[in-house]
């Protein structure tokens, strides 16, 4: 079972203590190193080997879309470093079927998007299509944030259900 405010308490513990939602700047100041390729069809993976924790990351994504994978990896980082040891093959996909799928893009909602700032949004009026574009934030990765926001006391009308593999639907 997913326990949405451990996750929800990780992620706003990491952003508290390093200062800043740039991914790039927390992996860092985790130690995970960051690595660019082109490739055709992979957006991201994490792995971790020989002690090294490491995010492949393919270098034709936008910085948008770049953060949004940064902060997927960094959680399989923090919750599953320990099912990245032995291959790649479970998080070369971004199938939210997967619980370690789903884990991480909850991880990164939280990571990405801040609590106070969607309630603020929502109390004035917006919907979900227009708070998306204003915090420039994916739709789905919204739609997840709202759900988790959701199951931690909040009262959205959240109407549409997120993706199940919007990840993978993305063409780099």
């Amino acid at each position: 079972m997913i326990d949405s405010f451990k996750i929800y308490k990780k992620a706003n513990a990491l952003v508290k203590r390093i200062g800043t939602r740039d991914t790039r700047q927390i992996a860092n100041e985790l130690g995970i190193k960051i690595y660019y390729e082109s490739y055709n069809d992979l957006l991201g993976m994490y792995t971790y080997r020989w002690k090294q924790r490491v995010i492949f990351i393919n270098n034709n994504l936008d910085d948008h879309m770049r953060q949004m994978v940064l902060a997927h990896e960094i959680g399989h980082d923090i919750f599953h470093r320990n099912l990245a040891s032995h291959g790649l093959k479970e998080f070369e996909l971004f199938d939210m079927k997967n619980t370690t799928e789903y884990e991480a893009n909850i991880f990164g909602s939280h990571l990405l998007i801040d609590n106070d700032e969607v309630l603020a949004l929502a109390r004035d009026g917006y919907d979900i299509v227009q708070i998306s574009s204003m915090l420039n934030s994916h739709i789905n990765l919204l739609l997840i944030k709202m759900q988790e926001m959701n199951k931690m006391g909040y009262d959205f009308n959240v109407p549409y259900r997120p993706e199940g593999d919007f990840l993978k639907k993305i063409k780099v």
